[in-house]
């Protein structure tokens, strides 16, 4: 047999023996006209070439409901592909051994169960030390073997029975499926509506959902302030991912309504809130568009009747036959009785098979971050006081969300966080039966908890005086958002952001645009995420890949990208290790050249304050030594190694700064900005991040990125291994707070008072995450921003920070 390394092409492709030894099968993927090609003998209807004959479509007779294709999933091959030394085994498919033959000796070795004193008696016989091995040693074997990509973990449930047991029911599994069927809500063709238009519409005939988009727009500046309401239309069944683009041009401009100014004075009340949504409904006062909800009835925490299109056509049918409505004022009066605003031709009185109260869908803008800015932030404001709060946001790191837990009743503090989460759950791009119920529990527990709020004085007027009522009609429009996701599908693909920012209007909205776009852009040079835009002069030009981020005004680093594309670099064209590298969803980056080349050991201790640095690597080193190269180097516990441990190396190189770069947790394939931050941390082996969350994970705090420089002719497994010194914190495994939800962390101290260090691998870290000081009650006034995360012992696990982390750490 041949010591040349495979194809790693061949790879991908399935290996199935034909009947015969002579046969060969050869699997062609395309779609339904695809045609199975075979270098054996060829029947009468398929030719050599693989091509129909003439007239083969006589007889052919096509399955008139195929099976579907539902995509593809994250299968084993896909981790197998993410592994670290992936790029070697591009080369070399036996990567870490040399070849074949030298895996065949490996393979026999650890199937043979002998003992690792017996392996090194093996290895000493001088026929076998002849032989070109790449190990020489059992301990060296071992560390090889476990650099090879784990099998799937597996996983275990321990069974409760009705009859006492000698011992623990465990069922152990290692493959997951689905374990029930559920309702999963997508785009709009996954709602009830799609499903029950479809269905009565004539055979034959097939749905073709269009969106129509409109607001109130300036089309002219400083030239009479010219106002319309220009009309887009899209269509539903383009992706929502490709929708909410705005460089996809998916919506198209079809119209600008004039908005008149009648000589006859409007006497119309509304609601400001939902003022448009109203006058499409064509109701008036102060009512729901969408339900039969008054004013009063605003904080009910139940959905009310919906206003149906045959409920309104039928009250202004009675109104037009009281009166002619061209006679305004007393048509207007007669209106009102129904509480309807006097428009006697709703636009959508003639569309076959459509429902008001179905189609003015939620939209994100108005109903949640108005929401929050117009309601939540104040009553925090006035709960807390806006001197402490806006100390409190001035000594940390700038974020954008958080709770003043402890300066607050409780109570009210459980309100606003379920609030918080209806507004994060909500904006899933799928959504199941489970979600629906979480979604529905979030506001049914705000409106147990709501009356805090109103008891503490905190609900104000612009004028600061005390309300004592919920005649909030965001509030009322909250509970039309469950229906509406059934009906219509998720909310997220109703947004307005893409149709307010559509390209046909940036002349129009050239002024808008240019203030939002600084307005961003001084949000970013205050924000404690390092966007990767301006510190790529590290990497050769051909290397750099960036890509469009939505939401920010810039291109993006693409790490994922050149960390491919450095994968498939001849081996000896880059210098090795690869500072951008990928581990499952997260891509490293560090610069090429380290911030400091050489320092010793005891040297970087005393500069960095870390006087148990040595200790640390020690114990790094003996658990290494103990357990294998790939087993999850645990943060925290006693250490094995003492403080005079003999070390391999006294040099290490250190860098200043640690880029991740992780990507969407719905949709793998969005990438988002690299972030230099907290981490969350690998802490227990068979637990992977996001979809575990907190389970086998725990938070650390990154102080120091190291490579160790070895002596010259030393040869260890890890050579090209980072490793990072990280503070520990305990508490991400205890129950959450009650009132806040959130995970209290504490710093781990040892019996000296010391913080607890650990050495781990830099592929440890899964992903950045946000901390908050706890302040209690109020804040010392010695914090700053740059004191605050080193003073505190106490911490916020801060699941708000952005929707990436809230959904993997509220699991």
């Amino acid at each position: 047999m041949s010591d040349d390394p495979m194809d790693v092409d061949t790879l991908n492709k399935p290996n199935i023996p034909g009947p015969g030894a002579e046969q060969e099968v050869e699997f062609v993927s395309g779609d339904l006209d695809g045609v199975f090609q075979s270098s054996g003998e060829s029947d009468d209807h398929v030719s050599g070439e693989g091509t129909l004959p003439t007239g083969a479509s006589d007889f052919i007779d096509w399955y008139p409901k195929p099976s579907q294709s539902y995509g593809k999933g994250h299968t084993f091959f896909n981790l197998f592909n993410s592994d670290e030394n992936s790029m070697y085994c591009a080369k070399n498919p036996y990567y870490p051994f040399s070849g074949q033959k030298d895996w065949e000796i490996v393979s026999w070795l650890l199937h043979s169960g002998l003992s690792m004193g017996k392996i090194d008696s093996f290895l000493s016989v001088d026929m076998i030390k002849g032989l070109p091995l790449s190990f020489s040693s059992a301990k060296e074997l071992r560390g090889r073997a476990e650099m090879l990509p784990s099998d799937p973990c597996w996983m275990s449930q321990v069974l409760t029975t009705s009859h006492p047991t000698k011992s623990p029911v465990v069922l152990y599994w290692v493959y997951t499926t689905a374990q029930c069927l559920c309702r999963v809500y997508l785009e709009w063709m996954t709602g009830d509506d799609a499903w029950n238009m479809q269905s009565a519409l004539p055979e034959g005939a097939t749905l073709l959902g269009t969106i129509l988009s409109s607001n109130k727009t300036n089309i002219s500046t400083m030239m009479g302030d010219r106002i319309a309401h220009p009309l887009l239309v899209g269509l539903v069944n383009i992706s929502m991912s490709t929708q909410l683009k705005t460089s996809s041009n998916s919506f198209v401009l079809t119209a600008l309504l004039p908005i008149p100014k009648f000589i006859h004075k409007n006497k119309h009340i509304y609601i400001v809130d939902t003022l448009e949504a109203m006058m499409l409904a064509t109701v008036g006062g102060k009512i729901s568009p969408v339900t039969m909800a008054m004013f009063k009835q605003f904080g009910d925490p139940f959905h009310h009747e919906p206003r149906t299109k045959s409920t309104t056509l039928a009250q202004l049918a009675v109104v037009q036959m009281k009166v002619d409505p061209s006679n305004i004022k007393a048509f207007f009066r007669e209106a009102q009785k129904f509480r309807l605003n006097s428009v006697f031709k709703p636009f959508w009185q003639d569309w076959m098979l459509a429902e008001p109260s179905h189609f003015f869908t939620p939209e994100f803008l108005h109903l949640i971050h108005r929401e929050f800015y117009d309601h939540d932030m104040k009553w925090m404001i006035h709960a807390v006081g806006d001197t402490e709060i806006d100390f409190r946001f001035s000594v940390l790191q700038p974020i954008t969300r958080f709770l003043s837990a402890g300066a607050a009743p409780s109570t009210m503090i459980t309100a606003v966080q379920v609030l918080m989460e209806f507004w994060y759950l909500i904006q899933l791009p799928h959504i199941d039966d489970d979600d629906i119920e979480r979604i529905s529990g979030a506001l049914a527990e705000f409106h147990a908890n709501k009356h805090a709020i109103t008891a503490g004085g905190f609900c104000r007027s612009t004028q600061n005086k005390v309300i004592n009522n919920w005649y909030i009609p965001k509030l009322e429009l909250m509970q039309s958002i469950v229906p509406s996701i059934c009906n219509t599908g998720v909310t997220m693909q109703w947004t307005a952001d893409t149709t307010e920012h559509c390209r046909h209007f940036d002349l129009a909205m050239s002024l808008m645009d240019s203030m939002a776009r600084l307005k961003l852009q001084d949000e970013l040079e205050d924000a404690n995420i390092d966007f990767d835009v301006d510190d790529d002069h590290d990497l050769p030009v051909e290397l750099i890949a960036t890509i469009q981020c939505p939401g920010y005004s810039h291109s993006i680093t693409n790490y994922f990208m050149i960390a491919k594309i450095l994968q498939h670099k001849e081996v000896g064209t880059v210098p090795l290790p690869l500072c951008t590298f990928v581990v499952g969803r997260m891509a490293f980056h560090l610069t090429y050249a380290p911030s400091i080349r050489s320092i010793s050991i005891d040297d970087a201790a005393i500069k960095f304050g870390h006087s148990d640095l040595w200790p640390a690597i020690a114990g790094f080193l003996h658990h290494k030594a103990t357990h294998g190269q790939n087993h999850i180097h645990t943060i925290g516990g006693a250490r094995r190694a003492g403080a005079n441990a003999s070390l391999p190396f006294q040099k290490i190189q250190i860098w200043f700064k640690l880029r991740l770069q992780d990507t969407e947790f719905h949709d793998s394939s969005i990438i988002r900005p690299a972030q230099t931050l907290n981490f969350i941390v690998n802490n227990e082996s068979g637990y992977l991040w996001p979809a575990d969350g907190l389970c086998g994970h725990t938070v650390g705090q990154l102080r120091l990125i190291m490579r160790p420089v070895g002596k010259s002719n030393m040869d260890w497994s890890w050579i090209d291994r980072f490793l990072i010194y990280v503070h520990c914190f305990d508490g991400t495994t205890s129950a959450r707070d009650p009132a806040t939800r959130l995970h209290l962390i504490r710093r781990v101290k040892r019996s000296n008072g010391m913080l607890v260090g650990d050495i781990i691998p830099l592929t440890q870290i899964k992903a950045p995450v946000n901390l908050i000081p706890r302040f209690r009650a109020s804040a010392d006034n010695h914090l700053t921003s740059q004191n605050s995360m080193e003073h505190a012992s106490e911490f916020w696990l801060n699941i708000f920070w952005d929707k990436n982390m809230f959904f993997p750490l509220s699991m």
